[in-house]
């Protein structure tokens, strides 16, 4: 079925793309806020933000490079300081100093309770820790809370529109490097397999045969998991695969444990291989058939 698009109101409060940001949809009762770490002191005049909701702590590890989040949850207190106060006491807590952007969700009408930001809190934990983009930094998994069926149905239709506007702000946190094959169904090419899979076979010397699969999405190419990889590599590949390479989670049999995500096909290609390789003429799908051909006839975006 195809999708709905949507209208997405951005409105810059402090006029310019790296301030703050406030998002809303139209006949939505959410509210959300993207908050540079620096620019918080600016929020003490936002009553919105002293209310119930959920929040996310977006940083870079300095070891790893990788994104990483902490997800939690805010109730109102009586000092009327619920989410901004929260987001205060995490900027002064100094095992928390990674991050450098909080995402807000609250209400127009104030009307998350306990119940409602713990479900929250939960799903969004979960959906973040699915998708895998992202090291999730909660120590404990959030509790669900007691929820009825009614107010359930309620919060996930909330979560639909929460996922379209954190991706909007920036993050793609919710959403996993491949589609699964309900959403592909009417994106993929006759002439790729029917999941949209291309792979890829070569034989190594002193290593012998690796084998893996892939396939292109919207951000690139996506090296699947449970392909093979060559164990070594050498100097004909670029030191960012070579580090990509060394940081990859394999078995020992040099399995892929996750998806992995490329700029170009020929990227992916030499991370599998470990030596230089054209992606265009290396993944194909099960008749044989090239990228490059492929594209050529305009078989394949």
């Amino acid at each position: 079925m195809k999708s709905r698009g949507k209208s997405i109101n951005l409105f810059l409060m402090d006029g310019e793309a790296t301030g703050r940001i406030k998002c809303t949809l139209a006949n939505w009762t959410g509210v959300a806020y993207k908050i540079p770490r620096t620019e918080l002191e600016k929020c003490k005049d936002r009553e919105d933000l002293k209310q119930s909701g959920v929040y996310f702590l977006f940083g870079i590890s300095d070891d790893s490079g990788k994104d990483m989040v902490y997800i939690g949850q805010a109730g109102s207190r009586k000092n009327g300081e619920g989410i901004l106060n929260r987001l205060q006491e995490h900027k002064r807590n100094p095992e928390k100093d990674y991050w450098t952007e909080a995402i807000v969700f609250t209400t127009s009408n104030n009307s998350f309770g306990p119940t409602e930001i713990s479900y929250l809190e939960n799903r969004f934990c979960n959906l973040a820790l699915a998708a895998n983009r992202y090291e999730v930094k909660n120590g404990n998994d959030p509790t669900h809370g007691n929820i009825t069926e009614e107010k359930e149905c309620e919060m996930e239709e909330f979560i639909d529109n929460a996922k379209v506007v954190m991706g909007t702000l920036g993050h793609k946190l919710f959403e996993p490097l491949r589609k699964t094959a309900s959403e592909q169904e009417g994106e993929i090419s006759e002439k790729a397999d029917s999941d949209g899979r291309l792979h890829l076979e070569c034989n190594i010397k002193n290593v012998g045969k690796v084998e893996a699969n892939g396939m292109q999405t919207s951000e690139g190419f996506v090296v699947l998991q449970g392909s093979h990889i060559s164990p070594s590599d050498d100097d004909t590949i670029p030191a960012v695969i070579k580090e990509r390479r060394r940081k990859a989670r394999v078995d020992e049999s040099f399995v892929l444990q996750e998806d992995v995500l490329f700029n170009s096909p020929s990227y992916a290609a030499m991370f599998v291989i470990g030596k230089s390789a054209n992606g265009l003429t290396s993944w194909k799908n099960e008749a044989g058939i090239t990228l490059k051909a492929m594209e050529g006839n305009g078989d394949l975006e």
